[in-house]
Formats: C-alpha cells, structure tokens, sequence
C-alpha cells in the first residue's frame, strides 16, 4: 500500500491536511490554483511538489482532474 499524499496531524499546522512531508497546506495550494495561478506557478513556488509525483514527491492536478 502505498504511503498517503495528503495528510492531517493536530501538531503540524494545527490539524489542517498538508501535502505529507512538508507544512504545505493544501488549501492554499487550491486557493491558488482557484484564483487562477497556473500549477507551473505554483511548481516554481514549492519545488518538492511535481506534476506527476515520483521519487517521494506528491503530484499536482487541478481539482477534479483524472490522471
């Protein structure tokens, strides 16, 4: 089973899910692609983010996205 991308602990960003590995919030990562920003923009910002996922990284899709 493979380990989640998207986790919620009460002693990392009280609680809130981030991506795993990291205080990176997932709701500003869909504030900014919901405000238009572009997932390259938001790549550039949070280099251990990648589109696809790989090598312990989480991937980035637009909300509602397959793939």
């Amino acid at each position: 089973m493979s380990e989640p991308m998207i986790v919620s602990d009460p002693k990392v960003m009280m609680g809130k899910p981030v991506v795993a590995g990291t205080r990176l919030r997932v709701d500003l990562i869909l504030e900014k692609l919901g405000s238009g920003e572009s997932i390259e923009a938001v790549l550039a910002s949070h280099p251990r983010l990648t589109r696809g996922g790989g090598a312990g990284r989480p991937p980035l899709r637009r909300p509602g996205a397959s793939g």
